[in-house]
């Protein structure tokens, strides 16, 4: 392999590790319920937490390697976005106080605090559709 071939696939790697890259590394689902009691809202709530940890790399307006291997399907710069990847925003990045899924984001960046991750996944089970994330 030339060094300049070597070079490119070393940089792709680099990327790919960067924000998206772990695709097959997935937690498990938390269970995560919804309250009677929730108070959570996308914009008060999820939409800050989103905003400081997550669309750097998983938004409409970032493209190709400025996504750092992010999937193009995995926008979460929106209250859709984020529901139609329910159960894999949960696998992730969410947490029930006993599981914390920690995948995302990677080391190196920010990341949410547990009771970050306890409200993405609280506002999930209340607010997914039943097919997208789990039905506890």
């Amino acid at each position: 392999m030339s060094v300049r071939r070597w070079l490119f696939a070393w940089s792709v790697s680099l990327a790919a590790s960067a924000c998206g890259g772990g695709e097959d590394e997935v937690g498990e689902s938390t269970s995560a319920t919804c309250p009677d009691s929730s108070t959570l809202t996308y914009e008060t709530d999820i939409a800050p937490i989103l905003a400081m940890y997550c669309v750097r790399c998983h938004a409409t307006s970032v493209s190709k390697s400025a996504r750092h291997g992010a999937p193009s399907d995995h926008n979460f710069d929106s209250e859709l976005g984020v529901l139609e990847e329910a159960t894999h925003v949960d696998q992730v990045a969410g947490s029930d106080g006993t599981i914390t899924n920690t995948e995302m984001p990677p080391k190196g960046y920010p990341a949410p605090s547990v009771q970050e991750r306890m409200k993405l996944s609280e506002w999930l089970a209340c607010n997914a559709p039943p097919n997208t994330t789990h039905t506890h």
